[in-house]
């Protein structure tokens, strides 16, 4: 004799259909069945999924953790960095931000370079200027230097040739290059950035680097579900 539930439809459909709110009602159950370790560990793995932001691929955790601390300064003075290169790194905050900013593009080299200058230049004893200008020469400007800035053969000649009597001036040259390149290249990049948009909207530095992953429907929603079979029938 054939199956009466092939013969109908309509009865094998609600048959499946009360099954499953039967076995959705024991999941609900306190004390129900202890779930194996395997199915627990899964569970686990997929709430993290959830519960974690996923971050673009080529951002470091680390650093992005740096970038995304809160800051007081606020968008007024944020905008104003927008107004010229100077107004930026004039103020402690603003080239707080820019390096950071040079940092999530690896070329922290630069400011650094240029902040070396500036505490070169304000040297009081003469006598420590020597050994002052060897470092910052040996550490960013000789070749295959540890930080090496982009100057070209001239500057590098030009500032090499200061290095057997160095004065306050003798990195004036070269700090000159690599300010112009900061403003005429990197500035206009970092006014573009999430992390100037993020701050002039009073966000957390780097947020819209943040993707979430898209939520999906995990085995505890759909336990906790609580689903009106009646338009199923």
């Amino acid at each position: 004799m054939e199956n009466p539930l092939l013969l109908s439809p309509q009865l094998n459909a609600a048959s499946k259909v009360k099954s499953l709110y039967k076995i959705m009602k024991s999941m609900n159950k306190e004390g129900g069945k202890p779930e194996t370790k395997s199915r627990t560990q899964e569970k686990s793995n997929r709430l993290s999924l959830l519960q974690k932001p996923e971050l673009h691929p080529n951002v470091d955790f680390d650093k992005f953790e740096k970038l995304t601390k809160a800051s007081s300064v606020s968008p007024k003075t944020v905008k104003k960095w927008g107004e010229s290169f100077d107004m930026l790194i004039s103020q402690k905050a603003g080239l707080d931000a820019f390096t950071r900013f040079l940092r999530s593009e690896f070329s922290e080299e630069n400011i650094e370079f240029w902040m070396a200058c500036e505490d070169y230049k304000k040297s009081k004893d003469t006598s420590q200027l020597p050994q002052k200008a060897k470092t910052i020469y040996e550490m960013f400007i000789q070749k295959e230097a540890p930080n090496e800035v982009n100057l070209d053969f001239n500057t590098k000649v030009c500032t090499s040739q200061c290095m057997s009597h160095p004065t306050l001036n003798t990195f004036d040259a070269a700090q000159t290059k690599i300010y112009a390149l900061m403003e005429q290249d990197c500035y206009p990049r970092f006014l573009k950035s999430n992390l100037y948009i993020d701050l002039v909207h009073g966000r957390p530095h780097g947020c819209s680097a943040l993707r979430r992953r898209s939520r999906s429907f995990t085995f505890n929603e759909f336990k906790d579900a609580q689903p009106d079979f009646a338009i199923w029938l």
